[in-house]
């Protein structure tokens, strides 16, 4: 089981509502993730977990933190690749090609 990791929300780009966040293992860099906080909702760009890290499922650690820390969670825009993780993560596609975790549960779905 791997070890926890370190999330460090960096300031924003001048001119951007998007903020990275890097994602540390015990003082090495492991990926970073973009995104945007509205209130309760965040909205999820990009996780990247650097390919030397991945199969250690510090993308699975990095969504249980958000999920920590928000009500409704958005993952836009996701690639077909990435369908799989995102519902093993518990989102709905909402039929726009992003999909949708809420604490609640209550998700509505749009059929495509």
């Amino acid at each position: 089981m791997p070890h926890e990791l370190e999330f460090t929300l960096l300031p924003p780009a001048q001119g951007s509502e998007c903020r990275w966040m890097n994602i540390d293992r015990r003082g090495i860099r492991v990926g970073k993730a973009r995104g945007k906080a509205e209130g309760n909702v965040l909205i999820i760009y990009s996780i990247n977990i650097f390919p030397e890290f991945e199969s250690k499922h510090y993308g699975k650690k990095t969504i249980d933190y958000f999920k920590s820390q928000f009500s409704t969670i958005v993952a836009d825009r996701v690639r077909p690749t990435a369908i799989g993780f995102w519902e093993k993560m518990g989102f709905v596609n909402r039929g726009d090609g992003s999909y949708v975790f809420m604490k609640n549960g209550s998700v509505s779905v749009v059929n495509s």
